[in-house]
């Protein structure tokens, strides 16, 4: 699998069944886009909620620009600049 990826930071707008949300993006590349994304494997795993309002990075493929994948939820006193720390 190739790993071409654009990451981007985003807002939880509404959330849809099946782990299914439309979310805002907040990154200056696309500022105001809309995506529909789903929850990662990783964050199903260990049982990750996402909420309307939550901020997000979504990454998405160069191929379809309407669809995207959260991969991680920032909590509430995190910054978005810093880089989570992956095990």
């Amino acid at each position: 699998m190739s790993k071409d990826v654009i990451e981007l930071m985003g807002v939880v707008e509404e959330c849809f069944p099946n782990t299914t949300f439309s979310v805002r993006i907040t990154s200056e590349e696309a500022n105001g886009h809309a995506l529909q994304c789903h929850l990662a494997g990783r964050m199903r795993v260990h049982k990750v909620r996402i909420l309307p309002g939550d901020r997000v990075r979504v990454e998405m493929t160069p191929y379809d620009l309407n669809k995207g994948r959260i991969i991680y939820r920032f909590r509430a006193d995190q910054s978005i600049t810093e880089r989570p720390v992956k095990n």
